[in-house]
């Protein structure tokens, strides 16, 4: 009986144990490079812009093909029961009469104010807009992922420094509750120790909210699922080598001229502004047209025995060909007329207003930059600053700290050094991670960022 107690027990504690085995789910880690990828494959605006460019490359094909002729043919087959005219005989019969019909009909615009071809550079550059466009917006998702990749990994660190300070206080804390107890110390060190303790956790629980929030934000750029827990971890870019990396204004300037898309876009829709409204000028010119068309028909009226066979009616007796030349010069159609004034002083007013966006962008593309390359040269210098400042404050928090516990300094100076400390540990990591990704940021100025260099 006791064997069969025990056998069940133990059962019981395997069961147990495999339970929590099995509920434990490995934390997903989640690279920068997994991260873009992810982003440029669900991103919302980017696919909608792929689907637009779609729609572009159609919208040029076929205003590309309305340069050419247009081609029909049709035919129809009837049978008449009554009076009917007989083109073979040249008199009216009355009776059952079957007629069928073909035709082939062919037009060509030879003149109409150049309105087809202006219509087909209009859709051409529109084309080209788009796809700068749909580049660009492939370079605003890996932007907007660094910017919160970088959030999420500060928020890390910020943490663990937290954390980390709020367990050296409270070991701190620990010990001084001892020398009171001792009567080496004050009570009031002890009150101001528990004090500086208590902040230590508030900020880490701050720390801990702040990551909350950014990487629920980075979960919302990526499309993913909020719930499922995930970590990120810093990139393997060398910092060091982008801090010694030289970045030359004017050629980034040169270099934005030829790869920013949102320009490229810009100056697209310039000329495809310029060509629409050229095309909706057309509209009150002339026009010239050439057009032709081959026609035969067979006629066979029933009970008719002279009646000549298909092929001599279709390919000989009804075969006729009409072709010409056909020439329209509007001079007053009412409002019509006006309607065309009106459409041709709309897209000229787009056009202005093209030429203005075209500016702006130059103008943006310039500040970007700018703003960029100072930040990259700044950071560059914090972070060398930031690793200097780290071990001043160090080595102060150590001989504070010693001195503290040896009753020389006093608690003011104790708390301010370890301040300090603390302050220059986020700064150090603050300026890594920032110098870390303001490459990305110098290229995204530039307009040079390319989803394949993160896969």
């Amino acid at each position: 009986m006791n064997r069969v107690v025990s056998l069940i027990f133990v059962c019981l504690l395997s069961l147990r144990g495999f339970s929590q085995s099995e509920g434990t789910t490995a934390v997903r880690v989640l690279t920068f490079e997994e991260a873009v990828k992810i982003a440029l494959k669900n991103s919302v605006i980017l696919n909608q812009q792929k689907n637009t460019l779609e729609y572009n490359q159609i919208n040029r094909t076929s205003n590309y093909l309305g340069l050419g002729p247009s081609l029909s043919f049709s035919s129809s087959a009837v049978q008449i029961d009554g009076n009917t005219f007989n083109q073979q005989q040249g008199k009216v019969v009355n009776g059952i009469f079957d007629q069928v019909t073909g035709s082939f009909n062919a037009n060509l615009n030879l003149f109409n104010g150049f309105s087809q071809i202006n219509k087909a550079k209009q859709a051409s550059n529109q084309l080209d807009g788009q796809a700068y466009y749909v580049n660009r917006a492939s370079q605003d998702v890996i932007n907007s992922v660094a910017a919160a990749y970088l959030l999420v990994l500060l928020d890390i660190e910020l943490l663990k420094i937290a954390n980390e300070n709020y367990d050296a206080l409270k070991k701190q804390l620990e010990q001084v509750t001892e020398q009171v107890n001792l009567g080496a110390k004050s009570p009031v060190d002890k009150y101001n120790q528990d004090s500086q303790t208590k902040a230590a956790e508030i900020k880490a629980l701050q720390a801990e909210i702040s990551l909350i929030n950014d990487r629920s934000a980075l979960a919302l750029i990526l499309l993913q699922d909020p719930s499922e827990d995930f970590n990120v971890v810093k990139p393997t870019w060398d910092v060091n080598k982008s801090s010694i990396e030289e970045v030359d204004l004017k050629q980034l300037f040169e270099i934005s001229s030829k790869s920013r898309g949102d320009l490229l876009r810009a100056q697209k829709n310039e000329e495809a502004a310029k060509y629409g409204m050229r095309s909706s000028w057309a509209a009150m010119t002339p026009t010239l047209s050439a057009f032709a068309t081959l026609y035969s028909a067979y006629n066979n009226p029933h009970g008719d025995p002279s009646v000549r066979p298909f092929v001599d009616q279709f390919q000989n007796d009804n075969l006729r060909k009409f072709y010409g030349l056909q020439f329209n010069l509007p001079i007053f159609g009412g409002n019509q007329t006006f309607q065309y004034r009106t459409t041709y002083i709309q897209q000229k007013v787009a056009y202005n207003n093209s030429v203005l966006t075209r500016k702006n962008v130059e103008y943006q593309v310039r500040t970007d930059i700018v703003k960029a390359y100072q930040n990259f040269k700044l950071y560059s210098k914090t972070y060398s600053v930031s690793i200097e400042q780290l071990d001043a404050a160090k080595k102060a928090y150590d001989l504070e700290t010693e001195r503290y516990n040896l009753g020389i300094t006093n608690f003011v100076d104790f708390s301010n050094a370890n301040k300090t400390f603390v302050q220059s540990q986020a700064d150090k990591v603050q300026a890594e991670y920032r110098l870390l990704f303001q490459k990305v940021l110098v290229d995204y100025a530039a307009g040079t960022l390319k989803p394949e260099d993160f896969q």
